[in-house]
């Protein structure tokens, strides 16, 4: 056998023993009358030793020996005379006896140590040596962990692992679909699925009750560090349930993954309504770890004669703890923060409320210092705080404060990665018109029922409906959502009809799903949580590249393996492309 024990597996309790160890030399030092060598596998690493007791002929080979070699060693387990704390295995060492070198390597592009001097271009061009350092290891391992933990759970629930298709019919709703041309019929195209949608719920159809799959999905947008064009997620649903069965059975999921691989436990989860969420905190996915609350001043702003407030639609404001001290040069800094084109904001207004002295702005011209106090009692601010105000339409306004909400939060140390604030955004609107294309867009997708008690606003006053929606939202990232799907034909057809769809159009792409509602569906409903984000949050990162094995750049290109690339012209022809 090539060993008997891993690289992480020794300890005093083993000296005496003789053992075989096999790995990769991760550092060596060669001291001419002894040498050693740390020696690393995927459990870690022990130390090997070779003295002059051992002969000039193993000695002389560790010359030879560079860094990534693949070795092979046996010998007897030792007490080390400097231990190491730092290592699990740093008590003891390996008094080497045979040594055989299994293969040699280059000398790697970048260090592999857990503080590398490889940057990111680098590192994902030899991922492969990426993935032999031990914070990415770790990294995968909690991926590991984690998806064990759910399929534990909901095995456990009774829900059944069912794989769908990957070959799918392209839609028109959502991102843009990766297509693959058919061979066997030219001039067709199969897509990508961007989720197991219609499926899981033809699923449900058949009587499944219960499904889950933890499944690639597909999406040809736009990247940024919480999105790949490949990536994974938890995709679950059920049958005969309401709102609170799904709430209650995925919370239950959450808290379970926490105390598991976290040690972490919750109680309820927090829920907000969509509006709710909007008006405090200007975001439907809110980060809970923070006050910051938006404060409404509309009505006290106005009328003073400070016409970019005077003509403002809203003017809301935040408090920010203990920040009365910020210099005039980080608030000039705040101020271009929210001009950024990103953001959007004209200005910013300031008010500081230092202990003892009256309220000071930067509109002192326009409000007396018992003006700006109003502002600071409604606003709850305390003696030390710092009042930040932007004005505008309402829609723009929230989303510029959530920005600068966010920003001060970082800024003052409130958004810890080690706390962690589940809760539920719930009623979410139905659908969102878009003014370019004139037309309504389903704000989650076209399967999402209505709340019962909107059913009769669909055709009437369609921006009033609110969906029977919920997501699961944790420290300002939206981890997955779902809601009570839509099993009746005449309803599926009123929602087609609403989203812009002829009859014929409906009967073309989801005539199957239609069909299959007429056979008896049961009520149903279910989620998708982004299994990548769900890595990074619990590894405290906000890249889910750092939890995928093989990631793509931001560009959506493997730089390891050089694709996308161009095919043979053979192949295109085949394919009738060419």
């Amino acid at each position: 056998m090539y060993r008997t024990h891993t690289c992480g597996e020794l300890r005093i309790a083993h000296a005496g023993s003789t053992v075989t160890l096999a790995g990769w030399a991760a550092r060596i030092r060669n001291l001419g009358s002894m040498a050693f060598i740390d020696l690393r596998d995927r459990y870690g690493i022990t130390q090997i030793a070779f003295n002059e007791n051992v002969g000039m002929d193993l000695l002389s080979m560790v010359a030879g020996v560079g860094r990534e070699y693949v070795l092979q060693v046996k010998g007897k387990v030792a007490e080390r005379a400097a231990r190491n704390p730092n290592l699990p295995t740093g008590d003891v060492e390996l008094i080497v006896e045979e040594f055989t070198v299994l293969n040699p390597s280059l000398t790697p592009p970048f260090t592999i140590e857990n503080e590398t001097d490889g940057g990111d271009d680098i590192r994902m061009q030899y991922r492969y040596l990426d993935l032999r350092r031990e914070p990415v290891r770790n990294n995968l391992i909690l991926r590991h962990k984690l998806a064990q933990s759910v399929r534990n759970f909901l095995s456990n629930a009774g829900f059944l692992e069912v794989e769908t298709p990957v070959l799918i019919k392209s839609t028109p709703e959502g991102a843009r679909d990766f297509v693959v041309p058919s061979r066997m019929n030219p001039g067709q195209w199969y897509a990508l699925p961007q989720s197991p949608q219609t499926f899981k719920q033809l699923l449900m159809v058949s009587g499944f009750d219960k499904y889950f799959q933890i499944v690639k999905c597909f999406r040809d947008e736009d990247l940024r560090a919480d999105r790949q064009p490949e990536f994974t997620q938890i995709d679950c649903e059920m049958s005969f349930v309401e709102q609170e069965d799904i709430l209650q059975t995925f919370e239950g999921m959450m808290k379970q993954l926490f105390r598991e691989v976290k040690g972490i436990e919750f109680g309820d989860f927090e829920r907000m309504t969509y509006q709710d969420a909007m008006r405090r905190f200007g975001s439907d996915k809110p980060d809970m770890r923070f006050g910051m609350e938006f404060c409404d001043l509309t009505d006290l702003a106005q009328g003073k004669g400070f016409g970019v407030f005077d003509s403002a639609e809203s003017v809301i404001g935040i408090c920010a703890p203990s920040a009365a001290g910020f210099s005039r040069k980080q608030l000039d800094e705040l101020t271009e923060y929210v001009k950024r084109p990103q953001i959007g904001a004209k200005g910013m207004v300031y008010c500081r409320f230092e202990e003892g002295m009256p309220p000071k702005s930067s509109v002192d011209k326009f409000y007396t210092p018992e003006q700006l106090a109003e502002w600071g009692a409604r606003c709850n601010v305390k003696p030390g705080d710092l009042l930040l105000v932007l004005s505008g339409n309402l829609h723009s306004t929230r989303k510029q404060m959530n920005e600068l909400r966010l920003h001060m939060g970082n800024l003052l140390g409130l958004r810890d990665p080690n706390v962690f604030k589940p809760m539920w955004v719930v009623d979410f609107p139905l659908l969102e018109f878009d003014e370019n294309g004139q037309r309504w867009h389903a704000m989650h997708h076209p399967f999402t029922s209505p709340l019962p008690t909107d059913l009769a606003a669909m055709e009437s006053d369609p921006g009033s409906v609110r969906a029977n929606a919920y997501d699961l939202v944790i420290n300002g990232v939206e981890i997955g959502g779902g809601s009570i799907r839509i099993h009746d034909r005449a309803l599926q057809s009123r929602m087609f009809q609403l989203l812009g769809f002829t009859e014929e159009q409906a009967k073309s792409q989801f005539g199957f799903l239609l069909s299959a509602f007429e056979y008896g569906a049961p009520p149903h409903g279910g989620i998708a949580l982004g299994f990548d984000r769900l890595c990074s949050l619990f590894g405290g990162s906000d890249s889910i590249r750092d939890f995928i094995a093989f990631p793509k750049n931001n560009a959506g290109r493997d730089v390891m393996i050089d694709a996308p690339s161009a095919i043979d012209a053979s192949q295109l022809s085949e394919l009738g492309l060419k």
